[in-house]
């Protein structure tokens, strides 16, 4: 009886040893997803493939992920998206001018 409450034991705890290892490997494509990352496709098959090569690319996976922000893209510095919405809004006083010349 000891023995197979002990198996029983055992298989429980390898089981939830390998959900929590998929669970943490996961990370990178829940964040990916979470941000609305553009790749996120991508990072969710690299996150399988590095479960299966013992976690060799997940440390790149993670930092992939978190590169993409969603209110700036792939900006890296605040700075960036300062400027980047000045450029964006002139282009698009630019367009709406184009338009209503076109009308």
């Amino acid at each position: 009886m000891l023995d197979s409450v002990a198996l029983i034991t055992l298989i429980i705890v390898l089981l939830l040893v390998a959900y929590g290892a998929v669970a943490v490997w996961a990370i990178p494509y829940e964040i990916a997803k979470a941000r609305n990352h553009p790749h996120q496709d991508a990072i969710g098959a690299a996150t399988w493939v590095s479960l299966f090569t013992l976690g060799a690319l997940w440390p790149f996976l993670w930092i992939w992920a978190f590169l993409y922000h969603p209110d700036r893209g792939w900006g890296l510095s605040p700075a960036a998206a300062s400027g980047n919405s000045a450029e964006t809004s002139q282009l698009d006083r630019r367009h709406s001018a184009l338009e209503q010349v076109a009308e």
